[in-house]
């Protein structure tokens, strides 16, 4: 399955096999970091994966993963692709045009929308008129379907379901997820400022994912305090020797800043270049002493 997500999936990656020291080494773009450390934080990539790079823009997955959907048609192979985003993407211009691609060729791409009520401080209540996103698929002529976001075995369900409908029946899928963002957008952001905190408190103690499906699992004898202590301990010790090992590894060389954009570097990149490692040479104490000139 081709993957083409927002910001917020790296379980996706994590689930395909990405390695705990991958992660690591993209958030400090060292030398191991697979887009050469030319991307914010938590923007991953791989290939091995079938996981585009994430984009900082809102929604310009969704497209791109129809495109991705179509080739795979077109190549007759027995895939599909799967884009996720935020409910703030549909109210952007790409959501529409992609949505409309998607069913006019009839491409096998599963857009997963996760409605977690906010777009930053933008509730959605200001953000669109109609019940959800699900009725724009509709709208469409893109099968459409609402899950409870909060409940794991009904996702799971729900895409099982459309990745089957994608691949077998040649045609697009959309999932409203509905959920809840329990904590604040980013580190500058005070979530408070916009909405009450006891809204916020009864999301995270009635409604927690983790909480409901850890009670199932327990429920069934596959889980126990134990088992999540051990675990906690040691996922904790992997993170840390491979934020450790990020940290004391090699930068990228000067010479990937300006490289996989033209097949022979045009004039005006090769006086950049060559004007950066100037101010290097004159300046060496401004510049990290483990990137290679």
């Amino acid at each position: 399955m081709t993957t083409l997500s927002s910001l917020r999936e790296p379980g996706v990656l994590l689930w395909r096999g990405f390695s705990m020291q991958e992660f690591a080494n993209q958030c400090f773009g060292n030398k191991a970091d697979y887009g050469k450390g030319r991307q914010m934080p938590i923007h991953y990539g791989s290939n091995k994966h079938n996981y585009f790079t994430v984009s900082s823009t809102i929604a310009t997955q969704l497209p791109h993963a129809v495109g991705a959907a179509y080739a795979l048609k077109m190549d007759r192979k027995d895939a599909c692709a799967v884009t996720y985003f935020g409910d703030g993407g549909t109210s952007e211009g790409d959501f529409h045009a992609a949505l409309n691609f998607s069913a006019v060729t009839e491409a096998p791409v599963i857009f997963i929308c996760r409605n977690n009520g906010w777009a930053i401080s933008t509730p959605i209540s200001d953000q669109f008129r109609s019940d959800g996103a699900v009725v724009k698929g509709r709208a469409y002529g893109v099968r459409s379907i609402r899950v409870d976001g909060n409940d794991a075995l009904a996702i799971y369900s729900a895409v099982h379901a459309a990745r089957e409908m994608a691949i077998g029946e040649g045609r697009p899928i959309l999932i409203e997820a509905l959920t809840y963002r329990v904590g604040h957008h980013t580190t500058s952001d005070d979530s408070t400022k916009y909405r009450p905190v006891d809204e916020i408190e009864w999301w995270r103690t009635t409604q927690d994912p983790v909480t409901r499906f850890r009670k199932w699992i327990e429920s069934n004898g596959w889980w126990n305090g134990d088992i999540e202590s051990e675990l906690r301990s040691s996922v904790r010790k992997q993170i840390l020797h491979a934020l450790q090992e990020a940290e004391k590894a090699e930068k990228p060389p000067i010479s990937d800043l300006f490289t996989d954009v033209y097949d022979v570097s045009p004039s005006n990149l090769r006086e950049q270049e060559h004007s950066l490692r100037e101010t290097i040479k004159k300046h060496p104490q401004d510049y990290p002493s483990n990137v290679p000139i």
